[in-house]
């Protein structure tokens, strides 16, 4: 009876959401477990179920992994061994601060492997604010509901004199103390796995609602004498007796400036709240974050899909900072190791997403950007740079200065209220210098001096870094623009912007790697990957001059051919050379596997290739291929996504594209149409305005735009511009089975490229 009861609650909400076709709570459309079907080798999104609030500092997720692993979480596992808090970005990245609590009866084992039990996803319940599961082994029915710094658990245990409960603070250095007078446990984890970071400490306190009747502390899986224990990796158990059915509440809170700062989040952020209301505040938090986007007139599947990809984009980066007694913001600093005020977040790689996921914040959501960058300004300040992954602090993982893009897009888009100047220095410094762990520029003095990062000279993946130092250059002369710097100070900018040019390939039409002599690597395969590019080969990287596609089709010659270039990407074979890497990476096979030729969509550096076609008079072109896409390789399902989902970057790519346009070129006004999915979706601006898209005849076999007009009036465009649309705009589309091929085609139609700037 039980099981059919779990069965039931699981199904429920799918067969009303079914049965209406639509919900009025937007958060009942997400699965969390979307991408959740990934290991190594093949990534179908790389994620975990986040049980935590938009941009929260703490998220949640079950456990099925090892401690240690990056992959803590997957579909296809069958035993869960704890419930962990987790600031993990992604598996390559792995974890930070992280502990574990697991719910457990019979004989005790606390060993991972001992504890673990067997659950089914036909007894899971996995929502953005609500996860449970049934703990076959134990009996034990666990619920977790968040805050943005703290927890709720409720555990239902069965009647037994053997009830436990285990906390796992995790190796490399731990502590952990149990206090059974206030049924009470502190303690702390260092476990990260990017660094070096100073003083770094997650501090822990639990509370539970029950007498604690047996407490034991263990080093790793021996069990001591002490009830406060420090060692390499410290567990801790408390148990009682529990009667049938009987519910036993955590509340748990963390810090990492102090437990007793874990003590004042847990009392601003609970209170003395219920689990039920916490989790409805929960709810209702999610809900009124994802009202900013509604949609309207799409298949249940789309709806998912499209709410399944927005939960994912609202948590990184996520917060790193606190609130004080005196109700001042503070944070723990990776840099000094010390408090310091202000605001920080960590947890995201700007090489994946300042391409939109920053640029979706600062149309939808520029307040929480505002803090962002404030936390920008901290970072440059206590660490000297900015980062380009951080995780938290300085990782060196990708390539690339593009910090800058996020820095000057934000500013350009409307960011106001933080210190620019501080930040524009920041870019300037890290233009023109290499810092430690990917900050600045790798290769700067060739770059600077020759216009390219050689093939040469010993640094790897050098076409790539030159594309991107290019395009970063472009966001540093518009930001320098914007703040009236003088023209003796940004024209170098705007002049090296123009760097791409010179990897430019005439016989293949390709960008290639150059040697310090001028000369072009030899020999060269356009198929291979890695070596002088990034997670992709020359076919994805070519298309990487954000700034200046029109300065791109004059190289390749004209439109004509680069319309054909752009349509050899999906004709040509999937064949590719991983001689580089020594194997097959997951990135390869995710583009050999979905039948779309060279089309890497599961990568970033291709992803907006598609919104191209618009540059060159053929954006039915564009419309065609972003329908086939969005059908092809998303949906709200475990395997849901077509790679690596990175800190909402190939989420944002959707959700994007859903509202029918993509910002090819952050640090611009313009973002480039393609053609939306619903019938109608509104943005729902910060700043009270309104922008309403109408496709009222949009379908699966209505996916071009005949005819559209915005606020009225006939718009051939092939762009919208960010300063119109956070006025507010009505766009009502006509859509048609067939692609209108006069439409968007004249000269003046083109979004911006760098080249015809006058």
């Amino acid at each position: 009876m039980k099981k059919l009861y779990f069965l039931l609650a699981f199904l429920s909400p799918l067969i009303t959401l079914a049965q209406s076709g639509k919900s009025n709570s937007p958060v009942d459309y997400i699965n969390p477990l979307m991408g959740t079907d990934s290991k190594y080798d093949l990534s179908n999104g790389n994620t975990y179920p986040a049980i935590a609030l938009p941009w929260g500092m703490n998220f949640w997720t079950p456990q099925t992994g090892k401690m240690g692993d990056g992959w803590q979480y997957t579909y296809d596992a069958h035993k869960i061994n704890g419930f962990k808090q987790t600031h993990q970005p992604s598996p390559w990245m792995n974890d930070y601060g992280q502990f574990a609590i697991m719910p457990v009866t019979g004989h005790l084992k606390v060993s991972q492997n001992g504890r673990a039990s067997w659950f089914s996803h036909k007894a899971e319940t996995a929502k953005p604010y609500y996860y449970s599961v049934y703990l076959a082994d134990h009996d034990v029915l666990a619920e977790l509901t968040p805050t943005e710094r703290t927890a709720q658990f409720r555990f239902t245990y069965p009647k037994n004199d053997s009830s436990y409960i285990i906390i796992d603070a995790f190796d490399k250095g731990s502590y952990i103390k149990v206090i059974p007078g206030e049924k009470k446990i502190v303690g702390y984890s260092t476990k990260y796995a990017r660094g070096p970071l100073k003083n770094f400490k997650n501090f822990f306190v639990i509370y539970v609602d029950k007498p604690i009747t047996i407490a034991q502390t263990y080093s790793d899986s021996t069990l001591t004498d002490s009830l406060g224990l420090h060692a390499k990796h410290v567990m801790a158990v408390i148990g009682f007796k529990t009667s049938h059915d009987e519910k036993v509440h955590l509340r748990v809170s963390s810090s990492f400036i102090s437990i007793e700062q874990a003590e004042l989040n847990l009392k601003r952020e609970q209170g003395n709240d219920s689990f039920d209301v916490t989790e409805q505040k929960a709810k209702d938090v999610w809900n009124k974050t994802l009202n900013h986007l509604t949609v309207e007139g799409g298949s249940i599947d789309q709806t998912r899909t499209f709410y399944s990809c927005l939960y994912r984009m609202l948590f990184f980066p996520n917060k790193l900072y606190e609130i004080d007694a005196n109700n001042q913001v503070m944070h723990y600093s990776p840099y000094t190791g010390k408090t310091m005020p202000g605001y920080m977040f960590a947890g995201t790689g700007f090489w994946d997403t300042f391409r939109a996921l920053y640029p979706f914040l600062n149309l939808v959501y520029p307040s929480i950007n505002k803090e962002m960058q404030q936390g920008l300004v901290n970072d440059y300040k206590e660490g000297g740079w900015l980062p380009e992954w951080s995780s938290p602090g300085y990782s060196n993982v990708m390539i690339g200065n593009n910090s800058a893009s996020v820095v000057a897009d934000a500013y350009l888009k409307g960011g106001r209220g933080y210190d620019i100047n501080t930040l524009y220095e920041a870019l300037v410094h890290g233009a023109n210098n290499a810092g430690p762990a990917g900050t600045g520029r790798v290769g700067v003095e060739y770059y600077n001096k020759l216009g390219y990062v050689p093939y040469d000279v010993k640094i790897n993946e050098n076409a790539a870094r030159t594309l991107e130092y290019a395009y970063d250059d472009f966001t540093i002369y518009q930001l320098g623009k914007s703040l009236n710097k003088p023209a003796s100070e940004i024209e170098i900018f705007k002049k090296r912007s123009m760097n791409y040019r010179n990897l430019f390939d005439p016989s293949t039409g390709l960008m290639r790697g150059k040697n310090k002599d001028g000369s072009f690597e030899t020999p060269f395969n356009p198929f291979k990957w890695g070596d002088a590019f990034t997670e992709g080969n020359s076919w994805h990287y070519t298309w990487g001059v954000f700034h200046d596609i029109q300065g791109l089709i004059n190289l390749m010659g004209g439109k004509k051919q680069f319309i054909a270039k752009l349509d050899s990407v999906f004709t040509l074979p999937p064949i590719f050379d991983d001689s580089y890497y020594g194997e097959v990476i997951h990135e390869i096979r995710e583009m050999q596997i979905v039948n779309m030729g060279q089309y890497a969509h599961g990568n970033q550096p291709i992803q907006h290739m598609l919104y191209l076609y618009g540059y060159a008079g053929e954006p039915w072109k564009t419309q065609y291929h972003v329908r086939d896409v969005m059908n092809k390789l998303y949906q709200a399902t475990p395997d849901g996504y077509c790679g690596d989902e990175d800190n909402g970057q190939t989420s944002a790519w959707y959700v994007f594209s859903a509202m029918g346009f993509y910002p090819v070129c952050p640090a611009s006004d313009q973002y480039v149409l393609g053609a939306p999915l619903f019938k109608k979706l509104t943005i729902n601006l910060e700043n009270g305005k309104k922008v309403i898209i109408n496709a009222a005849n949009n379908s699966d076999n209505n996916l071009y735009i005949n005819t559209m007009n915005v606020n009225g009036k006939p718009y051939d465009f092939n762009w919208l511009s960010h300063k119109a649309l956070i006025q507010g705009a009505v766009i009502n589309y006509n859509m048609s089975a067939k692609p209108n091929k006069q439409r968007g085609i004249k000269a003046t139609d083109v979004p911006f490229s760098l080249s015809n700037e006058k």
